[in-house]
């Protein structure tokens, strides 16, 4: 019998301009007062200033929190909820990448409680309610406007996550205008990024379910046609449509079938030495694909009818031909293929690997056990 819960965002506005309406939906949450959370190249960019015009038009003051960076530590969480006390907000918005998403997130919930973020790491901890909250993602990639999730980087090369359904926003904004000036190297990688969603929930070994394997397959569908077309193409508007839609979808995949052995190896590489999400996928995708082909190659091999169509062959060769393909696709798309590429070398996989043990969270979701000496030798494959 099935027997399973699916949550995601209550609401989701997909709409080009979608952006410059934000102050709409502010009021709509009966609130007065906004604390933008965001990062300084989304500031430099210029995204901001339509939609702070229409806030300055329906007469609601912002502040502008802009310091989040990549991979975000607690300090500058602490220093968002700060800043939101400050200007005593009472609803939050995230706008940028998955950085920003995920601060928003926390501040939201920070700002408003009495609660100690040191406190709620794990699943569930928190159990106080948030400022209402409004996340709009400026890249394809994380699916953080639909996961209840928010990752921290608590130490030299750690992260740890806060789970809550607290942390679903009340409004998820899809606005494609907002990712045309998106270079190519950053429109690739997070991509990739959403198609590691899709592929880990649709293999995930806990809480595999039938939606979101329904939307792990739409998404890579969506990605997989059109990510070539918005690297090359960036003003294809689209084509940028289509890869945000597809990372929502692959969020809401992975939030409810967990992702699994390529984010684990991948959270050291970004942790320790600041190498963006998705490249960090991008290096252990292929190589974490054929360690588990000996578990989840009738699965790949359905993944494989939408990606490479006309693909031949037995189940495993399909299924190795889909890990090839996606493993390659970072070489194609002119993003690093080789740990050495990002600084990483022969001294540093014992590191990585003993950091990449840490996180059982995620490794027991890989159809395929995965150990130490597995770690390091897919580590070293991609030296």
């Amino acid at each position: 019998m099935l027997s399973m819960a699916f949550n995601t965002t209550r609401s989701i506005i997909i709409e080009r301009g979608a952006a410059t309406r934000l102050a709409t939906q502010v009021l709509n949450l009966g609130a007065r007062s906004v604390l933008l959370v965001t990062d300084a190249g989304v500031i430099a960019a210029g995204l901001l200033d339509p939609v702070l015009r229409g806030f300055a038009m329906a007469g609601i003051p912002v502040r502008v929190f802009g310091e989040v960076q990549a991979d975000p530590p607690e300090s500058v969480i602490l220093a968002a909820v700060e800043a939101g006390r400050d200007c005593n907000a009472d609803c939050v918005v995230g706008f940028g990448g998955g950085s920003s998403l995920d601060a928003a997130k926390l501040t939201a919930l920070l700002v408003r409680g009495g609660e100690v973020l040191a406190q709620i790491y794990g699943i569930n901890q928190s159990k106080e309610a948030r400022l209402p909250l409004i996340l709009v993602p400026t890249t394809a990639g994380t699916g953080s406007e639909v996961t209840a999730v928010s990752v921290v980087t608590t130490g030299a090369g750690e992260k740890n996550v806060v789970i809550s359904p607290t942390l679903l926003p009340d409004f998820a904004v899809l606005d494609a205008e907002l990712t045309l000036g998106l270079p190519a190297h950053i429109t690739a990688a997070t991509g990739i990024d959403s198609m590691v969603h899709a592929v880990e929930a649709f293999t995930s070994r806990n809480l595999k379910n039938p939606v979101s394997d329904c939307l792990a397959r739409e998404a890579l569908r969506l990605l997989c046609g059109n990510l070539h077309q918005a690297c090359h193409d960036g003003a294809n508007l689209v084509a940028r449509e289509n890869m945000l839609l597809g990372a929502c979808l692959a969020g809401m995949a992975f939030a409810n079938s967990p992702v699994a052995a390529v984010h684990a190896l991948a959270y050291p590489i970004g942790a320790r030495f600041h190498v963006p999400h998705g490249v960090s996928n991008a290096l252990v995708l292929g190589p974490v694909m054929r360690f588990n082909l000996e578990q989840a190659a009738p699965l790949y091999a359905q993944l494989a009818e939408i990606v490479l169509p006309k693909v031949t062959g037995s189940e495993h060769e399909r299924a190795r031909a889909l890990a090839d393909h996606l493993g390659a696709l970072a070489g194609e798309l002119k993003l690093p293929t080789r740990l050495r590429d990002v600084g990483i070398g022969e001294a540093d996989i014992e590191t990585l690997a003993e950091d990449a043990m840490k996180q059982q969270r995620l490794l027991g979701n890989n159809p395929r056990v995965m150990r130490l000496d597995d770690v390091r030798a897919i580590y070293r494959e991609v030296l």
